[in-house]
């Protein structure tokens, strides 16, 4: 009993050793650590300090100063200044078909014949009527002249002349009614008709219209009506011929607003010679105004459009921290006015000459460093010709 007493007692203090070196150990682990660590955040607070965030690439533009004519711009549709569906007023069949679809014809060119051999014959029978009758009443005039015949014989033989005349006026109309002629100059659709077919009165045979020169019909705001007048000057587009451009005449103003959209619809007149627009066609139509007005105008890009208000960014060279100079982005409120093409007219916020950024403005923010790199910058332009590739 005494040796195991003894044993339990020198056990006691060597396990007490060993928590101690552990305990002393695991502190000298975490000293190490945090001397480590705390190294590193200070180097990383050190590296901090001397950071400089790398200039933006962008592009820039020069705030510009132009000539702008005053326009009033539309959607539109062009129309044709006289249009018809022709047709045949008496049903008959088809004899001959003068014309080729989409062909030009000229005013009274033969569009379409139908037979009129019954008829002809007719004819022949009514005018040999017509001969009898008017020979018939010589005699009876000569007759009454000598006192021969009654008056009631004279009578008879001018009513006789008279209907018989008529029957080959008749006859005549109904043979003109047959040929069906070209109203005007035009270019005529496609044929709707065929040789030998029976044609029932009020079949269309093809449309004709006349083009040059063409209608372009649009609406303007009714706030324009104090600026409209017969005469101005008109500009049209289309997409079909994006290189191409017409130069027309105001010619109507309806004297009438529209009460659903408070919208006055207006007509211009354009030359078509070349018979490229056709009516139908989908057109964009600007209405200028004589007079001529400077306007500071920027590329559409550089603007940031925001529901609080539209903003540029203007660059200024000023020196940095370490008395370098370079080139400073800052955000200016701007208010924008009419657009054309790629350029868009700035009313305020700007003054002319300023240097702004044309592209890359989405990625600064107020007193961020630039860089310009305008060697791929593309052209702003008032009348773009976008080429497909």
């Amino acid at each position: 009993m005494e040796m195991a007493a003894g044993t339990q007692f020198l056990t006691r203090p060597s396990k007490w050793r060993v928590w101690v070196i552990a305990a002393v150990a695991l502190v000298a682990v975490v000293g190490v650590l945090g001397a480590i660590k705390g190294g590193q955040i200070a180097k990383m607070i050190n590296a901090s300090k001397s950071f400089a965030i790398p200039p933006e690439s962008v592009t820039s533009a020069k705030v510009d100063a132009q000539e702008w004519q005053a326009s009033r711009s539309a959607v539109g549709t062009l129309v044709a200044i006289r249009a018809v569906t022709l047709a045949s007023e008496v049903s008959g069949l088809v004899r001959e078909i003068g014309f080729d679809s989409g062909a030009f014809v000229r005013k009274g060119d033969v569009m379409v014949k139908l037979d009129t051999s019954t008829e002809e014959a007719q004819l022949a029978s009514a005018q040999a009527d017509a001969e009898l009758a008017r020979a018939s009443l010589v005699r009876a005039r000569s007759l009454r002249e000598a006192n021969v015949s009654a008056p009631a014989d004279l009578d008879t033989a001018e009513a006789k002349a008279k209907q018989t005349a008529a029957n080959v006026g008749t006859l005549h109309a109904t043979i003109a009614k047959k040929t069906i002629r070209a109203p005007f100059d035009g270019r005529v659709s496609i044929k709707q008709v065929e040789l030998g077919q029976v044609l029932a009165s009020g079949t269309p045979v093809a449309t004709l219209q006349s083009i040059h020169p063409i209608y372009a019909e649009f609406w303007l705001p009714q706030q324009t009506l104090a600026e409209l007048r017969i005469g101005m000057n008109a500009r049209l587009r289309t997409d079909v011929f994006p290189q191409t451009s017409w130069e027309g005449t105001l010619t109507t103003i309806n004297p009438e607003v529209d009460v659903n959209t408070r919208n006055v619809r207006v007509r211009a007149t354009f030359p078509n010679t070349d018979g490229q627009l056709r009516p139908g066609m989908f057109v964009n139509v600007e209405v200028l105004s004589p007079e001529k007005r400077t306007v500071l105008v920027i590329p559409s890009t550089a603007v940031l459009y925001a529901p609080y208000g539209d903003s540029v960014f203007a660059i200024e060279e000023k020196p940095d921290a370490a008395g370098k100079q370079g080139l400073i982005a800052h955000q200016k409120f701007v208010r924008l006015g009419e657009r054309r093409g790629d350029l868009v007219g700035v009313v305020s916020g700007l003054n002319a000459g300023e240097t702004i950024v044309s592209s890359g403005a989405f990625k600064l923010r107020n007193g961020a460093s630039v860089v310009v790199h305008n060697e791929l910058a593309p052209k702003a332009e008032v009348a773009p010709t976008p080429v497909d590739r």
